[in-house]
């Protein structure tokens, strides 16, 4: 069975924490993974190749690799280089994501620039583009990349406002390679939508790894309640 078919109208858990946050450890993200296997997750997202080694004694599913690395001069931060695809190729995992957007690279490369230098050096790889607009997405299918998600719609300064839902529409009608559906996807809901849509998995990250954030929601509703009862 192909990676693409293990995942295939599934659920993806992104299992990240970013350095300052609480569960920024390997082995708590390697736990967190085998948590979402018990739960029924199909697949794995993780950064860096430290965390994708720790899920992997945990779990025997797809993952889907980034590197996040802020350089200079480029707003570009999800597997931004060569050098990140390196090393997730390297530790030889089953999709490699990256920016796909138009924001300028690091090295100054536009996106087709990259990619081509990518995909001539890895030709066998899976790769899945992460954009922010209709316009992103087909150019990265038209460069040939084999799966697109609306991760960044929103994160963009050009795409302030998009609705990732609403840029998953326009991509399952007008793209025709595979499209994940990432980027707040944070309701049962709405990932069962997007499904429903034809998105070929889901995505979702925060609203399932990231308790701090969860704690807050719950909080802020509790606020907006006193505030009500006041």
């Amino acid at each position: 069975m192909s990676v693409l078919e293990k995942i295939d109208r599934s659920l993806i858990v992104s299992c990240q924490a970013l350095e300052g946050e609480p569960l920024h450890d390997s082995y708590i993200m390697g736990r967190m993974a085998f948590a979402a296997s018990m739960g029924g997750a199909s697949g794995i997202r993780a950064n860096s190749v430290k965390d994708i080694q720790a899920i992997k004694k945990e779990v025997d599913l797809p993952i889907i690799g980034i590197i996040k690395k802020d350089l200079p001069g480029s707003n570009v931060f999800i597997t931004p280089t060569i050098n990140e695809v390196d090393e997730l190729y390297n530790e030889g995992v089953d999709i490699i994501a990256f920016d796909a957007t138009n924001q300028k690279r690091p090295d100054g490369k536009s996106f087709r620039e990259f990619f081509s230098e990518v995909k001539e050096k890895y030709p066998d790889q899976l790769f899945m583009g992460d954009i922010s607009s209709l316009e992103e997405g087909l150019n990265a299918e038209k460069a040939g990349i084999d799966i697109i998600a609306p991760t960044l719609a929103g994160y963009t300064t050009y795409s302030k406002g998009t609705v990732p839902l609403d840029l998953l529409k326009e991509l399952l009608e007008k793209a025709s390679i595979p499209v994940i559906a990432e980027g707040n996807f944070d309701t049962p809901e709405k990932a069962k939508k997007a499904l429903l849509l034809g998105a070929h998995a889901v995505v979702v990250g925060s609203a399932i790894t990231r308790p701090q954030l969860i704690t807050e929601k719950f909080m802020q509703a509790i606020e907006e309640n006193k505030k009500y009862n006041q």
